[in-house]
C-alpha cells in the first residue's frame, strides 16, 4: 500500500515497490479473511497502492474502487488492473460521489498524520451498517529503526532535522477516535509481527530507500544515501540482523468497526 499523509517527501517507485516490497500485500491477504467481500457489495481500498489487493476484492465479485495518493502508485495499478477504478486523492481530504458498503485499509493509515480527517474520509460515503476493516502500523512500531536513524542524524549533529513521518497510536487511542466518529468498534488488536525483508543484505538499506528518508526529507540525495548506509550498518548490531538477513520490526494494528 501507499500513504497518504507526508507523501510529497517521499517519491513512490512503483516498480521497486512490487519487486521489492510485495510482502505489504502479501501480508494484507489475511486482513481480506476479516473483510470476506461478497459479489456485488462496492468497496473502497482505502490506500490501494499498486492495486494487488483491490483486485483480490473484486475477483470475490465485489465493485471495488481504489484511492491512493501516489500517482506513481495509481498509474501503475491501473496498468495491472485496468478493468478496476482507481483515483488519485489525498486521503485526508478524499470524499466519495458514491456511497458503499465497506472501506477496506492496509498499511496506509499510519502514514495519515491527521488521523480524523482519514477517518472522515473513510466512513463519508459509508452506508449504516457498513464495515470498517483496516491494519496498520501501531504503537512501538519500527522502533527499532527509527531509534537507529535518529542517532545517524545525531552524530552528524542534525538530529533537529529528524521528522516522525508516521501516527502509530494505541488500541485504545484508535478506538476513541472511531467511536468518537460514530463507528462501533468491534475488533481491535495490537500484534507483533517480525517482517523479513526481501533482498537479502541490502534489504534494510531498500527498506530505508522506499520508507525512510522521510524522516529526514531536508536531506540532499548523497547525505541521504550516507544515512542509509549507517543507520543500516549501526543496526547489524541489533535482533533486526541475522547472518544476511533482515527482519523489520513491525507491530500491526487491526481494527473492525460497523458505522451505526
Amino acid at each position: 500500500m501507499s500513504k497518504n499523509a507526508n507523501e510529497q517527501k517521499v517519491h513512490w517507485e512503483a516498480d521497486v515497490y512490487d519487486q521489492s516490497m510485495s510482502y505489504v500485500s502479501q501480508y494484507g491477504e489475511d486482513i481480506l479473511q476479516w473483510l470476506n467481500p461478497s459479489h456485488g457489495e462496492r468497496i473502497v481500498d482505502f490506500g490501494c497502492g499498486t492495486g494487488d489487493l483491490a483486485a483480490k476484492i473484486a475477483a470475490r465479485g465485489a465493485e471495488v474502487t481504489g484511492v491512493d495518493i501516489s500517482p506513481e502508485m495509481v498509474e501503475r495499478a491501473r496498468i495491472k488492473y485496468p478493468e478496476l477504478t482507481f483515483q488519485c486523492a489525498n486521503g485526508m481530504s478524499w470524499r466519495s460521489e458514491q456511497s458503499y458498503d465497506a472501506v477496506f485499509s492496509n498499511a496506509a493509515l499510519h502514514w495519515m498524520k491527521d488521523p480524523e480527517a482519514a477517518i472522515g474520509s473513510m466512513i463519508s460515503g459509508l452506508v449504516p451498517g457498513g464495515r470498517l476493516v483496516a491494519e496498520f502500523g501501531g504503537f512501538g512500531n519500527v522502533a527499532t529503526i527509527v531509534e537507529a536513524v535518529r542517532e545517524t542524524l545525531q552524530r552528524h549533529g542534525r538530529e533537529e532535522e529528524f521528522v516522525n513521518p508516521w501516527y502509530f497510536p494505541t488500541v485504545g487511542q484508535y478506538a476513541a477516535l472511531l467511536e468518537k466518529h460514530g463507528m462501533e468498534v468491534r475488533s481491535a488488536n495490537l500484534f507483533d509481527r517480525p517482517t523479513r525483508l526481501d533482498d537479502g543484505e541490502e534489504g534494510m538499506k531498500g527498506w530505508l530507500q522506499m520508507f525512510g528518508t522521510a524522516m529526514f526529507p531536508q536531506a540532499g540525495e548523497s547525505e541521504a544515501g550516507q544515512w542509509i548506509r549507517e543507520a543500516a550498518d549501526s543496526m547489524k548490531q541489533t535482533e533486526l540482523y541475522d547472518r544476511g538477513v533482515w527482519t523489520a520490526d513491525y507491530r500491526r494494528l487491526r481494527v473492525i468497526a460497523i458505522k451505526k
